[in-house]
């Protein structure tokens, strides 16, 4: 997912998103736009921010009719650069759990990391209203699969095993049912993992992965003028503090008030 700085190359889906992103960003200036981040470790089935001080508090996911599964409590933070981006990202590192098996003294135990970053974008409109669109990119970094005895782990590594091989066999039956015709039923509740990647696999969605994954069919739509859009929330907060400040330059009784005493 991070790959190697250098050679270019040899850089992974995360710094290429990252320059994605703004690319697109910096080629549109007719638009206003807000980006954001988050970043959170799946650890054991417990959900953790990995970008505030205390990771280690456990979060809850919750659900929205419009809105979907969302992780109660999880921060965004607003973003203006590649190199902000990179600095989240370092932050998350950091905080991740990290433990040694026979096969890897440093392996990271997540389940799963999930970067995502939220966009909303701002255009007036032939109406010469605001109409404001929005959408998210979730960049998964999911753990490889484990054996008990290639990696010997014992003890709390076992456990870290068990979980992450059990949220992958839930991946793999919730894209085998999305990509069946007959299928019923689609085994979100199966896991968190699973439960957090519902829209990313088979909601309002475009879905890059793995072999069984591109043969998902989904037909994503824009989202536009979201009535919770926090770019919508900048703009009314701006335009009240504008008309505050008329409203004080003119002054007592409608007058202006000019330099001088003019």
């Amino acid at each position: 997912m991070e790959g190697k700085p250098e050679p270019p190359e040899l850089r992974g889906f995360l710094p290429r998103a990252f320059e994605q992103v703004f690319k697109q960003i910096d080629g549109t200036p007719n638009k206003q736009f807000l980006v954001r981040v988050s970043l959170l470790e799946l650890y054991n089935e417990e959900i953790r921010d990995l970008l505030v001080n205390n990771p280690k508090k456990k979060l809850d996911l919750r659900e929205k009719p419009d809105f979907g599964v969302y992780v109660k409590d999880l921060i965004s933070f607003p973003v203006q650069s590649v190199e902000e981006m990179h600095q989240k990202l370092e932050t998350g590192r950091k905080n991740r759990a990290v433990g040694a098996t026979s096969m890897n003294e440093g392996s990271f135990r997540s389940h799963s990391t999930i970067f995502t970053i939220p966009v909303e974008a701002s255009e007036i409109g032939p109406d010469g209203q605001s109409h404001i669109r929005m959408g998210r990119l979730n960049l998964v970094d999911l753990a490889g699969s484990e054996r008990q005895s290639k990696t010997q782990a014992t003890g709390d590594r076992f456990k870290e095993a068990i979980n992450i091989n059990q949220s992958l066999i839930t991946l793999g039956n919730v894209i085998s049912a999305l990509v069946d015709s007959k299928s019923q039923h689609i085994p979100y509740g199966g896991s968190k993992l699973t439960r957090l990647l519902q829209d990313s696999l088979g909601g309002n969605t475009k879905t890059v992965m793995a072999h069984r994954a591109k043969n998902i069919k989904n037909k994503p739509k824009i989202n536009e003028d979201p009535k919770d859009a926090m770019l919508r929330e900048f703009q009314e907060e701006i335009n009240n503090l504008k008309n505050q400040l008329a409203q004080f330059q003119r002054g007592p009784g409608g007058f202006s008030i000019g330099k001088d005493g003019e």
